[in-house]
């Protein structure tokens, strides 16, 4: 059957600027994939261009195995789209906004509860169905953005920055919300929020001037982090530059460095290296404030990245 979604040597320029720059990937059913880069990437590009609202210069997209831009309607019946800020019509109740949008998706006055009863129910909407959406916080509306986004209950999501704003409170009920969908349906996030991408994401792709940098999965992006498996250590008895000096003195560490007042251990030999600190604690007779081992940095591999971009 192959990928929801195909995405082939996609490209986009402005006049001279290049937005977007042979980017190629396949997105399928369960995937919910974390789209991050610098601003200025080519991000919210690609998913307009993703979702027909502009055109590619070059390249192909491919939704069920047709092409998009010569079956626009039919493509976009599979596609469900929040673009960033979550865009409504302010002076509209809820409910009168999602028959309108049931409309728009051509859903027939005999399919029309069940599908609003679906979203209602799975957004926890019924609460405040009659109330105009102005009058909603940020949290609501973002359901309710969501809500038009799945009415049809298409197979692909497109998101963009679907968190920003929001409280945290907030941000946990709408990263629910897309776990839930993400498990039969394609989803692509955007997002500035590194942390969304472990939290929600089985996947994630890092871009910079229209370009693929990296298509890995979360937990091997932090592999790539300096600190990723390192010691962390802080003692009662010594301030961490103090201790630092101390532990380069041992032939089995390779370097030390000084992370929020914890030396963090950079070993030569890995396969030993609990044992040997564990020695080297009771030798010296030090007392353990802290000890961990780094779980890596999604914002220092970003940064590494795209620094140069």
């Amino acid at each position: 059957m192959g990928a929801l979604l195909k995405i082939k040597s996609l490209s986009k320029s402005f006049g001279p600027l290049k937005a977007v720059n042979n980017l190629s990937f396949n997105l399928d059913r369960g995937e919910v994939l974390g789209f991050l880069g610098p601003n200025g990437a080519g991000k919210t590009t690609t998913m307009r261009m993703l979702t027909g609202f502009i055109s590619p210069s070059n390249g192909e997209i491919l939704i069920n195995n047709y092409n998009l831009l010569e079956n626009l309607e039919l493509c976009r019946k599979h596609i469900g789209y929040v673009p960033e800020g979550s865009p409504l019509y302010q002076e509209m109740n809820s409910i009168d906004f999602l028959k309108f949008a049931a409309k728009i998706r051509r859903i027939n006055h005999l399919n029309l509860d069940k599908a609003l009863n679906r979203v209602i129910d799975l957004l926890n909407l019924k609460s405040i169905l009659f109330q105009k959406i102005d009058t909603l916080s940020k949290g609501y509306k973002r359901r309710i953005g969501l809500a038009q986004a799945i009415i049809h209950d298409p197979d692909i999501l497109i998101l963009d920055e679907p968190t920003d704003g929001l409280d945290p409170n907030q941000k946990n009920e709408v990263r629910k919300l897309i776990r839930k969908l993400g498990k039969d349906k394609a989803i692509i996030i955007s997002t500035h929020i590194l942390e969304e991408v472990t939290a929600i994401c089985n996947r994630a792709m890092i871009i910079a001037k229209g370009k693929l940098l990296l298509d890995e999965k979360p937990r091997n992006l932090l592999k790539k982090s300096e600190t990723y498996n390192r010691i962390f250590i802080s003692i009662e008895e010594k301030k961490p530059s103090e201790l630092k000096q101390i532990l380069l003195k041992n032939d089995f560490i390779q370097a030390v460095e000084i992370i929020d007042n914890c030396c963090v251990i950079k070993e030569k030999n890995s396969k030993l290296i609990n044992k040997k600190i564990n020695d080297f604690i009771k030798k010296n007779k030090f007392t353990i404030n802290h000890y961990s081992i780094g779980n890596g940095n999604l914002e220092e591999v970003f940064r590494k990245l795209t620094a140069h971009d």
